[in-house]
């Protein structure tokens, strides 16, 4: 990428598309770009932070497509009807998707850290960018969250590091089979579950993942991942465990605290304390994982150990909106059921009862994933705890939306536990109140919107009132 270049990021608000952007545009090109939710006056605050970094925002009616010198990025399916594809067709300027110049610059650095897996990749990615900041290694970091270790009150959308060109940090998505584009020297693996496709292609992509890189970090806990670890040379796995004590960095000694979790790192005859600074057993894997990572880039492993004690989380995971009226309110991202089940089983090893409004974020992932989301709610709800879902979240387009949320809830209820489906998310919140008791904890649940923050907000300053 050259000083002068000029982008134009149809739906530059979104997650992935944000942080891209600001890294493109720290790097001197010029940065334009368009958004739905920027139309319809949905979340200013972020698009207002976009035009103070420098990016020059449009309607999304075209207009700002001004020239054959402009690189169009899409998400990634391109479709014809949107003004700005429209008219990058007629000026006939270049068209990539997201994941297509994400992989350009990735692949350009020296060393390439790409962390994929079905849950748990925004932590550990923001976990290994903590980590070699305060090592003093400057990465160039690009995440699908906001990391609030890099957050300020200047900078509040903080899902992108801009460091220098050696060291690149990246999440990367399998849901679009993008992650076929990466070639890191550094590939972390999580975990794999089903989520946007059948395990038959997930294997796929995953093993040709993991098959590329010097390192491949990966989790002997998942039946999946240690499926990888066992088909690759000995020399390149790099594995993590909190239970199996033949892999490469293990977990020991851990103790759970309502605010973090203590363990001990142990790897090739060195134990290192950790003190994590985020809840749960999941944040134990996702730290073993960052810290693999970070010791095969050279981080020694009790310097690692010390910093990630110091790494703040990310919005919006298990994220505290406020406490009123004795109840507490979170904000969680869980979507999928790997992420549902682990905010469940964290916040279920301290007393109070779950009033949980789920929100999926299409009709799709519900086609796909509806019986595993059922099964998930039934075995990980307690006989107290309430579940409410609203419709999926839509924003316009065309999508088949024949399974919704009633599907969902029936299942679960049949099963013994108690959940109910209402139109939109205002009846969620009134019987959220009408609901609540000094005790209880409100969750509020799922992605691709970032109004649901906005959402637990407001149920903290009406309990409040």
């Amino acid at each position: 990428m050259t000083t002068g270049e000029s982008y134009f990021f149809c739906g530059v608000g979104g997650s992935g598309m944000a942080p891209l952007a600001l890294i493109v545009e720290a790097r001197g090109a010029r940065v334009d770009g368009s958004d739905r939710a920027l139309d319809q006056g949905r979340t200013p605050a972020k698009f207002e932070f976009l035009r103070r970094q420098g990016v020059t925002l449009h309607p999304q009616d075209g207009s700002g497509m001004t020239s054959a010198d402009q690189t169009l990025v899409v998400s990634a399916a391109i479709e014809e009807t949107i003004p700005d594809v429209q008219a990058a067709r007629r000026l006939g300027a270049p068209i990539v998707t997201r994941a297509q110049l994400l992989a350009k610059l990735f692949n350009a650095a020296q060393t390439g850290i790409g962390v994929a897996g079905t849950s748990g990749k925004s932590t550990t990615t923001g976990m290994i960018a903590w980590i070699l900041h305060q090592a003093g290694r400057a990465p160039t970091v690009m995440n699908g969250a906001v990391m609030k270790n890099f957050a300020t009150p200047e900078a509040p959308f903080a899902s992108a590091l801009v460091g220098g060109d050696a060291l690149f940090v990246s999440e990367v998505d399998e849901s679009d089979g993008s992650i076929a584009l990466y070639q890191p020297a550094v590939a972390v693996v999580t975990n794999i579950s089903l989520d946007h496709k059948s395990m038959e292609e997930l294997r796929s992509l995953f093993g040709a993942f993991t098959a590329k890189p010097q390192t491949a970090v990966l989790n002997l806990d998942n039946g999946e991942t240690a499926a990888l670890a066992a088909a690759l040379p000995r020399d390149q796995a790099r594995t993590f465990s909190l239970t199996d004590s033949a892999a490469d960095f293990v977990a020991a000694a851990i103790s759970v605290r309502p605010d973090g979790v203590d363990f001990d790192v142990m790897h090739a005859r060195q134990t290192a304390p950790v003190r994590l600074a985020v809840p749960g057993r999941h944040n134990v894997a996702n730290a073993l994982a960052a810290i693999a990572a970070t010791v095969a880039c050279g981080v020694p492993l009790a310097e690692a150990a010390l910093h990630i004690g110091g790494y703040a989380g990310i919005k919006r995971r298990m994220e505290v909106a406020g406490t009123a009226a004795g109840v507490t309110v979170i904000d969680d991202f869980g979507h999928n059921p790997d992420k549902i089940a682990a905010t469940l089983d964290t916040l279920h090893d301290f007393p109070g009862r779950l009033l949980l409004m789920f929100q999926p974020h299409g009709y799709g992932p519900l086609r796909l994933m509806g019986e595993a989301l059922i099964q998930t709610f039934v075995d990980k709800m307690a006989a107290e705890d309430v579940l409410l879902m609203p419709e999926p979240v839509y924003f316009g387009g065309t999508v088949d939306r024949s399974v919704g949320s009633e599907a969902i809830t029936k299942g679960v209820a049949c099963e013994g536990r108690h959940a109910e489906a209402l139109p939109d998310r205002a009846a969620c919140g009134e019987r959220l109140l009408g609901l609540a008791k000094p005790g209880d904890r409100i969750v509020v649940m799922g992605a691709r919107d970032d109004t649901l923050s906005d959402f637990a907000a407001e149920l903290v300053a009406r309990l409040s009132a």
